[in-house]
């Protein structure tokens, strides 16, 4: 169950991200807002996971990818919608979110894998699908 809940949330982060991307670019602030917020929801998953799989004494290498996702997700909550600055345009805040943005990606894929090979594949095309919303949100 706690794989199923974590699979499904790296897939509902992926897509969301996507759609954030997209809402960018057509410059539609409503769908943004929605997709935003559907993204940092999904911290509650998360951390249901992030306690399912502490409790039943998963790997190490689990626990710290759940970390590295959800301190992801702090940090966007936290620049994006409580401190709202433009961080984007600053580049000392804007490289190391970036790296902490794929780095949680990154743990998603790992940790998907490890649950179910499927699925690890199922959550790689999602991010897959991001990467391409993004190169459209710059070059399309």
């Amino acid at each position: 169950m706690i794989g199923t809940i974590f699979i499904s949330a790296s897939i509902i982060f992926n897509i969301s991200v996507s759609a954030v991307f997209i809402a960018v670019k057509l410059d539609k602030q409503s769908l943004l807002q929605v997709f935003g917020a559907i993204t940092l929801a999904m911290a509650l998953p998360f951390t249901v996971t992030l306690i399912g799989y502490w409790q039943d004494k998963a790997e190490k290498k689990i626990i710290v990818s759940h970390i590295f996702i959800l301190f992801y997700l702090f940090l966007e909550l936290l620049l994006d919608y409580i401190l709202k600055i433009p961080f984007r345009e600053i580049l000392a805040l804007h490289i190391p979110y970036i790296l902490f943005f794929y780095a949680a990606t990154f743990n998603m894929i790992v940790v998907s894998f490890k649950i179910n090979k499927k699925m690890g594949f199922v959550v790689t095309g999602t991010f897959l699908v991001l990467i391409g919303c993004l190169i459209y949100l710059y070059l399309g």
